[in-house]
């Protein structure tokens, strides 16, 4: 008996959550222009799913989807939709409508006169139980990108800026570090990050990320731990 050419399985994911609080294209495209600018390397071409639950029936889904396209994001489906002609617009457009499991905040997009909230999605219950943590032992260099699934990770020596550190429990750095590191990649709020000598490019904990000029100067290049405290991130001296 033949091999079938395909195998379907289901799987879980981590998207992107775009709360919608404007119904107005324009500035939907603006707040996320601001923000992929910021960090383009970390939301370039992400999956995001559009969250229209505080949206009228009367918001134009056609530009809307338009304006979140051409910034970048990838859009893989809607939710937060009740309204019946909604739901016929998501039709329209081939999206599909899904339902949000539990959610952990990540980011929030403040521009005036809109706001836009984009949260970290995990589909699967974030207490996890990790398994053996991964060790890395040699320098990672500009364009690597390191992930621990299901682990903590840690680092033994530089982090090179351009590099990525991934792990869905914590992250530990012991050289320095200069690139991107995400703790808490699957939606673990408790997950943190420590770090020996702290210039990153970007810190991110379930989501919620500093780029290196919102992390607090007085701890560049010092010993610091990093940890979600009300869902906000939280840096202290690492002693």
């Amino acid at each position: 008996m033949s091999q079938s050419p395909i195998e379907l399985k289901g799987s879980n994911f981590t998207l992107s959550v775009l709360h919608l609080h404007s119904e107005e294209p324009k500035l939907i495209k603006k707040a996320l222009q601001d923000k992929v600018s910021q960090a383009p390397d970390f939301l370039k071409n992400a999956p995001v799913v559009i969250n229209i639950a505080d949206i009228t029936a009367n918001a134009d889904l056609y530009n809307i989807h338009k304006a979140v396209v051409s910034v970048g994001l990838r859009v893989v489906g809607i939710s937060g939709c009740s309204d019946p002609q909604l739901r016929k617009q998501v039709s329209d457009a081939g999206l599909p409508v899904l339902n949000e499991g539990k959610s952990q905040k990540a980011i929030e997009i403040q521009p005036e006169p809109v706001k836009e909230v984009i949260e970290t999605v995990a589909t699967t219950d974030p207490e996890f139980s990790y398994r053996k943590t991964r060790i890395i032992n040699s320098p990672v260099r500009s364009g690597q990108r390191i992930y621990a699934p299901n682990s903590d990770l840690i680092v033994t020596s530089n982090v090179s800026a351009g590099a990525e550190l991934l792990a869905d429990g914590n992250i530990h750095i012991y050289g320095m570090m200069r690139g991107r590191a995400l703790a808490g990649a699957s939606g673990d709020t408790e997950s943190q990050i420590f770090c020996i000598h702290l210039q990153a490019e970007l810190v991110s904990i379930a989501g919620e990320y500093w780029l290196s000029d919102q992390i607090p100067s007085e701890f560049l290049g010092k010993a610091a731990k990093l940890r979600l405290v009300d869902n906000r991130l939280n840096i202290e001296q690492l002693i």
